[in-house]
């Protein structure tokens, strides 16, 4: 028998109204009182679970953080590299068809100079960063990947698979699609796997 999915606590409802407002309107543009209306809840049960606006903004962009590391987390030196960043790719276009307002409330925070995520950036994020440079290094001191720095790796494809959900307005104005057509979906996947390998695999 398939599993029931977990129900959402309330927690996880206040986050998820809390994300479809930052998302849209950022921090300053939103209130308490907005996201327990969106949330269905009372101002001070909202309260109850998080102390002011600013602790429920953290808390969100902290979640978020866990989920889109994880990716990264699972490279190690014992993968093939091709398959190991093919699956990445995917993942990563997953999110952005999938949460593509928690993309963009990332980069609202990243544009704004990131106030309240700076210690995670220098903290937890710089470490996975590091850690899996070093398994991209491993891939290149064995032959596996042609000679690339790691670091301007890993930026790519942040941007490569972020755009289209940071950007999906006008990729959608370009296109006339959305990484919700199937079809668009994998040719997304398919060409922005190719315009990455191409450019460190070993031929």
């Amino acid at each position: 028998m398939p599993k029931t999915p977990p129900a959402r606590t309330k927690r996880d409802v206040i986050l998820e109204a809390a994300l479809d407002l930052f998302s849209r309107y950022g921090l300053h543009g939103t209130s308490v009182d907005d996201i327990a209306a969106r949330a269905d809840v009372s101002k001070s049960n909202l309260l109850y679970y998080f102390s002011s606006k600013e602790a429920l903004y953290v808390a969100l962009l902290r979640d978020l953080l866990v989920l889109w590391m994880e990716p990264l987390r699972a490279f190690s030196a014992e993968q093939d590299p091709v398959e190991a960043i093919q699956a990445y790719i995917r993942l990563k276009l997953i999110n952005s068809r999938d949460r593509p307002e928690a993309s963009r409330l990332f980069c609202l925070e990243m544009i704004q100079g990131a106030p309240l995520l700076r210690e995670e950036l220098d903290q937890m994020v710089r470490r996975v960063v590091e850690e899996k440079s070093g398994v991209i290094r491993a891939w290149v001191a064995s032959g596996r990947l042609a000679p690339v720095d790691p670091d301007h790796l890993i930026f790519a494809l942040w941007a490569t698979t972020q755009h289209y959900a940071d950007f999906g307005v006008q990729v959608q104005s370009i296109t006339g699609k959305t990484l919700a057509d199937p079809a668009f979906f994998e040719a997304t996947i398919e060409n922005v796997q190719r315009i990455i390998l191409d450019g460190i695999v070993k031929r």
